[in-house]
């Protein structure tokens, strides 16, 4: 489970426009029509290219869970893609991005300063330039741990030391045992 990576799928889903399709007919339709082809679109999704044709003529309806599974994802993931090129723009240019965590997080600090982790529940508005590097990162293949990373320095920077008004000596921030996080646009 990639929460990072999801996590910032869904805050760009919420911009789209149209709904996805939902029916297994309507999905199919729309990935061989994006993949020009059944042969690609039974390769993608591991099944046979006959299976494909019979979801297309809408001879079989209801998919196996896993199989539902990888079609919803594969088709969220190629929907409306200029509107989510112009969200992610916007968030990476003008808005920022909104993170609600309910995580365990603390602090590495010079000693002497109370760096106890504990769980923190933020609603944090981060800079565009926070959210440019998570989109960016995102798109490179970035895995969990350094979208963590990216947000952690963010939380440092916009949270703990509020834009450079405290906690100057701040060296890391920890972020872990994630038990809530969503992202908004």
């Amino acid at each position: 489970m990639t929460m990072f990576g999801d996590g910032l799928d869904q805050a760009v889903q919420k911009a789209f426009t149209r709904p996805a399709p939902k029916s297994a007919g309507a999905r199919m339709r729309y990935l061989v029509k994006q993949l020009g082809g059944t042969r690609a679109v039974a390769q993608m999704l591991r099944i046979s290219q006959r299976t494909v044709e019979r979801y297309v003529k809408d001879q079989i309806k209801r998919p196996r869970p896993d199989l539902a599974a990888r079609l919803e994802r594969e088709v969220n993931k190629r929907w409306q893609p200029q509107i989510r090129a112009k969200a992610r723009e916007k968030a990476a240019t003008t808005t920022g991005i909104v993170i609600d965590a309910r995580a365990r997080m603390g602090y590495t600090a010079p000693i002497g300063s109370t760096d106890q982790d504990r769980i923190r529940h933020l609603t944090v508005a981060l800079p565009p330039h926070h959210a440019a590097r998570l989109f960016d990162a995102q798109e490179q293949g970035a895995g969990d741990d350094r979208l963590k990373e990216i947000t952690a320095e963010a939380l440092k920077e916009v949270y703990f030391q509020d834009g450079g008004r405290r906690a100057g000596s701040l060296e890391e921030v920890r972020f872990t045992d994630i038990e809530h996080l969503e992202f908004g646009l």
